[in-house]
């Protein structure tokens, strides 16, 4: 029971620095939606690719920039499940382990 809460924790804090890093890269899709936007329509936009970089129009860019920032709200929503399923599971351990304490204390 000690091992699974353990693990649940790890994995706990595992999640919790993925939730942050899709939040920061949200962050960045934003800030470069909005200086996207702030270009005049007829600006040459480029995007990299490997290592070099292709010429867009602005359109293409704010659609790949508006999907990838609707991918990671959901990975962000997958994960917080994952993240109140692994804490249910490290509160039901630590309070099974208690509960075990508790009676052996009786005994």
């Amino acid at each position: 029971i000690e091992t699974r809460a353990l693990l649940a924790q790890q994995q706990i804090n595992v999640v919790k620095a993925q939730m942050a890093a899709k939040q920061r890269d949200i962050r960045l899709l934003q800030l470069t939606s909005g200086e996207v936007a702030t270009l005049p329509k007829d600006t040459s936009v480029y995007e990299g690719v490997g290592k070099m970089f292709v010429s867009s129009p602005i359109a293409d860019v704010n659609q790949r920039l508006s999907s990838e920032s609707e991918e990671l709200k959901s990975d962000i929503n997958n994960l917080d499940k994952k993240l109140h399923y692994l804490e249910t599971t490290h509160k039901n351990s630590r309070d099974h382990i208690e509960q075990i304490f508790k009676s052996s204390g009786r005994a």
